[in-house]
């Protein structure tokens, strides 16, 4: 019977969406209706205790500060230095400035908490210059692509405090536990390039000029305002110093100096910002508002206890219901943006994930990079609307130069359930 409701509460849930009505509206909505439906309680005074609780969280408040920080970020001259600083670097590594794609949306990654703007800013800097040394279009965007998708698992990531609100995971341990896994995907997508260059050697051009060990450390100058703002941001957290949400105003101060140090912050840009990041916040949390209802809603109708039971009737081997949801969660990518994704099933899903004996810190970053695969997958993979966007090529291209870097994150997912601790150590060892 429970399974039954469910199917019709999703149907609906689905109509409205493809209706165009707004998520957090939808998710209201289908409380609302389940609730007047199949509970006898009545849904007022429930969905203003829900969304009044969740939304005067302090945790929350981690959200709208890292916004704003990557829209003041997102205004300053910070990737055109970053390539600058990298690209002596990597000359003698074979795919040499294509890893500039890769490492720099990596840095920025950990300032932005974004994919799309991450993908958006790196993009605007790099694909001019590599399309003016004549790289190959496929692995500039193939890389860009990929890469963007960093914005999601490097920390800070708006995502992860999503997901830490959504399922009460402590936020500054999923900011810290997406560090190795985020090297572990850029490192992936380097090793990749370097293998791909080695077998194509025609296709990459030739280092412009060879640069001495002294310009390599001068043109590194570049790099050290994005370094201390990453040191200051995580640093602290991981020091026991701040928590996420201190962590956040320290974010933000840093990127006001950074700002005002390149002459980038005059009164146009610092109310741009704000305004960008509170638009971001208003649409971030009015779905969240309404999946702290729908949560309270699928609890009195019960779906989220006779799911979990239904699954473990299955008799699921852990490994099997992850590759399940790895699946599912894909497939639901293809139609929703990430934070849509996560909100709409951890109410239903956590009680299953901690019935399995999975680790909800572990299974946050298994959600975050299995939302990363979404994010370049046709036809609402956000990244493909970013590069199409820049470039005007088509998205079926786009997506086709991307499937390496799809099948890149299928590996890490595997290598994250082989090696947990690549999750956990470091959150492990945090101080305070």
């Amino acid at each position: 019977m429970e399974l039954m409701i469910a199917a019709v509460l999703i149907g609906l849930m689905l109509a409205l969406l493809a209706g165009g009505l707004w998520i957090g509206l939808a998710l209201m909505a289908i409380g609302i209706l389940g609730m007047l439906g199949f509970t006898p309680r009545a849904p007022g005074d429930g969905m203003a205790v829900a969304i009044w609780s969740h939304g005067s969280s302090w945790t929350l408040t981690a959200l709208p500060l890292f916004l704003w920080m990557g829209e003041i970020l997102f205004r300053t001259k910070l990737s055109e230095d970053m390539f600058k600083g990298l690209s002596p670097w990597l000359e003698r590594l074979p795919g040499r400035l294509l890893h500039t794609n890769i490492i720099g949306c990596t840095l920025f990654a950990a300032v932005s908490g974004s994919s799309a703007a991450t993908c958006a800013t790196i993009g605007k800097i790099a694909l001019p210059e590599l399309e003016r040394r004549g790289y190959p279009e496929s692995m500039a965007l193939g890389t860009l692509a990929g890469a963007g998708t960093l914005g999601l698992l490097i920390p800070p990531s708006i995502i992860m405090i999503v997901y830490g609100v959504a399922a009460d995971v402590s936020i500054s341990k999923l900011f810290i536990g997406g560090v190795l896994p985020g090297i572990l995907l850029a490192t992936l997508f380097m090793g990749w390039v370097v293998v791909w260059s080695l077998l194509n050697p025609g296709k990459i051009p030739a280092a412009d000029l060879k640069t001495s060990f002294v310009e390599k450390l001068v043109a590194s100058k570049n790099l050290i305002p994005v370094i201390l703002l990453i040191g200051g941001v995580l640093g602290s957290i991981y020091s026991g110093i701040a928590t996420a949400t201190e962590a956040a105003a320290i974010g933000v101060i840093g990127s006001l100096i950074i700002a005002a140090s390149q002459r980038t912050l005059n009164r146009a840009s610092f109310l741009a910002a704000l305004l960008g990041a509170t638009r971001l916040y208003c649409m971030i949390a009015l779905i969240l508002a309404g999946s702290a209802f729908l949560t309270l809603a699928m609890g009195y109708i019960g779906l989220p206890r006779h799911l979990a039971g239904w699954i473990g009737a299955l008799g699921l081997s852990p490994a099997m219901l992850l590759v399940a949801l790895a699946i599912f969660y894909v497939l639901l990518g293809c139609f929703l943006d990430g934070i849509s994704i996560v909100v709409l099933t951890m109410a239903v899903l956590m009680p299953t994930i901690q019935a399995a004996g999975i680790d909800p810190l572990w299974f946050g970053i298994f959600v975050v990079v299995v939302v990363e695969m979404a994010q370049v997958t046709p036809p609402v993979g956000f990244n493909l609307f970013v590069l199409q966007g820049l470039t005007g090529r088509d998205m079926a291209v786009i997506a086709r130069y991307a499937l390496p870097y799809f099948l890149l994150m299928v590996l890490a997912v595997v290598l994250l359930y082989l090696f947990p601790g690549l999750v956990t150590w470091l959150p492990g060892h945090m101080i305070g």
